[in-house]
């Protein structure tokens, strides 16, 4: 099994909170981590898709009364909304014989249910995590080009990832998309056809990396503006899309105000845009938007708490991939480039002074780091990583 990074984080969060959800779309690895946990009490696992558990929680306050100082994992949450209140209670009475933590485990896969009716009912009890598909630091801290293009291109879903083969993974992450615009999103009240559910994201995937004009995709599809806006919003909250937005502040300049969109795995992205193995991506128009976005998800799922996100254009064409905003006021500017060689431009110099920018960085998919100017250094993605 593959060491999670987010493994310690997990068990320190369930050492200080009684109910620590663990969020991520399906088949990202949460039910594998959470039977892994090995802790100082006794763990009783349900999942809520077998109709055997479901059954036992027809009375949920007897069944799950007999379980105290176990931590109990209750997994796919979501299919059972009415469970709040009762783990509420449940919390309390285990809290007042002296149960601090580590009462319950919830795995979901972030239905806006979900988060809604846990916040609401297990407010002050309750503490959040979200797990995401296979960083590339999981698979080796100094990865090799092999594992690297390997990852890019099967994405960190760790059963496209594993897969014996290229067309094997394709297969997976066809067969993934599937079971959403069939079954999933239908689920959370989708009302258009799968078909159009599955035009809907292969024109997303062909938009990857583009600015968002929702009057566009809504005009090529026969649904209007807020109707788009809609299902974007749903695959965001099931963790399959990533928003990024503009970056926007009283500098004097014509900025483009519109967010972009990424799918945020390039294995779900391939398989949309119908590529088979790496010789088709490295020549397919996609390619420079799929590596980009790549390289930015894996960014941004290690970002510090508190740092934000955006990008950088003006209305003239200046732009920055990334800009980093830490909470310490440093801002870091990032251009996203597959050549092992990026110049190094006047545009992006620019940019910088008007961001505020303290330190720039020409991101590139491998080789030594090398300065480009005092500020300014061209790094490898492995590297970065190992600096950070």
């Amino acid at each position: 099994m593959i060491d999670r990074n987010l493994h310690s984080s997990l068990i320190k969060r369930l050492s200080t909170s009684p109910v620590v959800v663990l969020l991520g779309s399906r088949q990202v690895g949460k039910t594998t981590l959470a039977r892994s946990l090995e802790l100082e009490k006794p763990c009783h696992y349900l999942d809520l898709e077998r109709p055997s558990d479901l059954a036992k929680l027809a009375d949920p306050e007897l069944y799950l009364g007999k379980f105290s100082d176990h931590l109990i994992i209750l997994d796919e949450i979501q299919r059972v909304p009415d469970l709040f209140p009762v783990l509420r209670s449940l919390v309390d009475e285990r809290r007042r014989a002296g149960e601090k933590s580590a009462q319950f485990l919830l795995l979901g896969s972030a239905s806006p249910e979900l988060l809604q009716q846990s916040s609401e009912t297990l407010a002050g009890r309750i503490s959040y995590l979200e797990l995401h598909p296979l960083h590339l630091t999981e698979l080796d801290p100094d990865p090799d080009r092999a594992t690297r293009e390997q990852h890019w291109f099967r994405g960190g879903y760790p059963d496209s990832y594993l897969a014996d083969d290229d067309d094997t993974a394709m297969q997976w992450s066809a067969d993934f998309i599937t079971s959403y615009v069939e079954r999933y999103l239908p689920q959370l009240g989708v009302r258009s056809t799968p078909l159009q559910l599955r035009r809907f994201c292969t024109m997303l995937a062909h938009q990857q990396g583009s600015t968002l004009n929702l009057s566009k995709i809504g005009g090529s599809l026969g649904i209007d503006a807020k109707t788009v806006r809609h299902y974007l919003d749903l695959l965001e909250g099931l963790y399959l899309m990533r928003t990024l937005p503009a970056w926007s502040n009283n500098a004097g300049k014509r900025l483009v105000k519109a967010p972009k969109t990424y799918w945020r795995d390039t294995g779900l992205l391939h398989s949309l845009a119908g590529l088979t193995d790496m010789e088709n991506l490295l020549g397919h128009p996609l390619c420079g938007h799929s590596w980009e976005g790549y390289c930015m998800e894996q960014i941004l799922t290690r970002l510090p708490a508190g740092t934000l996100a955006s990008h950088y254009r003006t209305q003239a064409g200046a732009e920055i991939d990334l800009v980093l905003e830490h909470p310490n006021g440093d801002i870091h500017a990032i251009e996203i480039k597959r050549t092992l060689s990026p110049k190094l431009t006047p545009s992006f110099l620019e940019s910088m002074k008007t961001l505020g920018a303290t330190q720039g960085t020409y991101l590139i998919p491998e080789g030594e780091t090398y300065p480009l100017s005092d500020s300014i250094n061209a790094i490898s993605l492995p590297n970065f990583f190992m600096r950070s």
